[in-house]
């Protein structure tokens, strides 16, 4: 009797597993763009810059990797020129912060709003045309593991490499000197700059590097999430990478899970689309959003009760080397 329960209830089980395990591979297709821009700022802040620019970015680095994907056939020339156009906008951010004293918030949202209208002017040409992108690579030995195998490890290459970047920060932030020096300056410039360690140039490089990577999320959605150009086709998450900066507490790892987690949202409720729910098109598209909403208030009601730690001390706030206590 216990043996014919047992046949019985195999089925089900894998039936299930077919289930889980496509939702929770989009899952983390789905929240590696939100990965790049919530790693590329949690640098740009570790240096003490707050950069609210990174929608724009990933729109500026979504039309740079299609265009220049399309026009050359390699897709990691796109990546590369993405790259590089997101450090030229976050060196225009720096500029504007480090050297001129700006307001940081009005100069990332300048960002943004420069960065919408430039891809929905310039891409127009590209609208509804495809590319081959970038293809999925599975891992040899991993990708057989069952369940984690084809949820982790049967992925294209910039999945790949977000793994790697996630590992190198959360042993670059705590084991290395520069590492150390990079908190020093976020936490307490005039301290670091009493070390020797130029304020400047380490706040203008991690700005440059994190718009960079931001880019990169951007061109991720094109290459290899879409494989097509569309206009503001990242939907507002680079919003959700600037609450999930917060909420992962400047942590690389909780930025990982907090990524695909809101990945896993976008998922399921394009799963239920598929599945022919009853529930309105428009409210499961809300799903995403109203969880980044969730975040904010959990964020608001632990910032309240002091639990909130981990911020930059000097996030935000523009370094004059010539005070002094």
């Amino acid at each position: 009797m216990t043996l014919f329960l047992f046949r019985r209830h195999r089925p089900e089980r894998r039936n299930n597993m077919e289930i889980i395990i496509p939702i929770l591979t989009a899952a983390v297709r789905s929240g590696t763009p939100i990965l790049y821009a919530t790693l590329g700022e949690i640098i740009t802040e570790k240096a003490g810059i707050l950069n609210l620019g990174l929608e724009g970015i990933m729109l500026v680095g979504a039309y740079t990797g299609f265009s220049v994907a399309y026009s050359s056939g390699s897709a990691w020339l796109g990546v590369g020129a993405a790259f590089l156009v997101g450090t030229l906008m976050g060196l225009i951010h720096a500029f504007i912060c480090v050297t001129l004293k700006g307001n940081q918030v009005v100069s990332g949202l300048a960002i943004t709003m420069f960065g919408t209208g430039a891809s929905s002017l310039l891409g127009r040409e590209f609208v509804g045309f495809t590319i081959p992108g970038l293809s999925r690579i599975p891992l040899p030995v991993l990708s057989d593991i069952p369940v984690i195998g084809p949820v982790f490890f049967n992925h294209d290459a910039l999945i790949y490499s977000s793994y790697i970047i996630v590992l190198f920060f959360c042993w670059f932030f705590t084991s290395t000197r520069p590492g150390l020096n990079l908190r020093a300056v976020g936490d307490n410039p005039r301290a670091a700059d009493a070390m020797g360690i130029s304020v400047t140039g380490t706040r203008y490089f991690y700005t440059l590097l994190g718009a960079g990577i931001v880019a990169v999320g951007g061109a991720y959605m094109s290459l290899a999430y879409t494989k097509m150009w569309g206009e503001l086709m990242t939907a507002g998450r680079g919003w959700i990478a600037v609450a999930l900066v917060i909420f992962a507490i400047w942590n690389p790892a909780r930025a990982a899970f907090g990524a695909y987690l809101f990945g896993g949202v976008e998922a399921f409720q394009l799963r239920l689309q598929t599945a022919g729910t009853t529930i309105p098109t428009p409210v499961l598209m809300m799903l995403p959003y109203l969880m980044t909403i969730g975040v904010l208030l959990f964020i608001s009601i632990k910032k309240g009760k002091g639990i909130l730690f981990g911020a930059p001390a000097s996030l935000g706030a523009p370094f004059f080397r010539e005070e002094r206590d």
